[in-house]
């Protein structure tokens, strides 16, 4: 089984994955773009394939109830975002170690997208969250 390592840039938090990720969604929601200073590109993959061998600096951060967002509080990396208790992990997909052959598959809540950057063809959008790209 391959393994998939990540994390932030200080090194505080480290995760693993021990099964598939899922293609990009980026997101555009207002939250995301204030978190991470432009639409988020997440992957994700099933908890149960999840694990933080590193976690010493990881917070939470709770900004609509049952969601939360997982940061570094060192290095100020974003790198989660979870239902709590839900089945999937969100992982920011620049804060894989290696490439893993992803792509953008979809663009979401492009309602609140900000004005001063385009959205490449040939991908699918939603104005709001929904989309058809599935856990693997």
């Amino acid at each position: 089984m391959n393994v998939v390592t990540g994390g932030c840039a200080c090194g505080g938090v480290r995760y693993e994955v021990r099964g598939p990720l899922r293609d990009v969604i980026a997101c555009h929601c207002e939250q995301c773009r204030r978190t991470s200073g432009h639409f988020v590109a997440a992957t994700a993959c099933r908890r149960s394939a999840f694990s933080l061998p590193k976690s010493a600096t990881l917070k939470w951060f709770v900004a609509v109830p049952g969601f939360r967002r997982g940061f570094c509080s060192e290095c100020g990396s974003s790198l989660f975002f979870e239902e709590v208790g839900g089945e999937r992990v969100s992982i920011a997909a620049g804060s894989l170690d290696e490439p893993q052959g992803l792509k953008i598959a979809a663009h979401i809540f492009l309602a609140e997208a900000g004005d001063y950057y385009a959205i490449e063809p040939g991908v699918a959008i939603s104005q709001g969250g929904e989309h058809s790209v599935s856990l693997p």
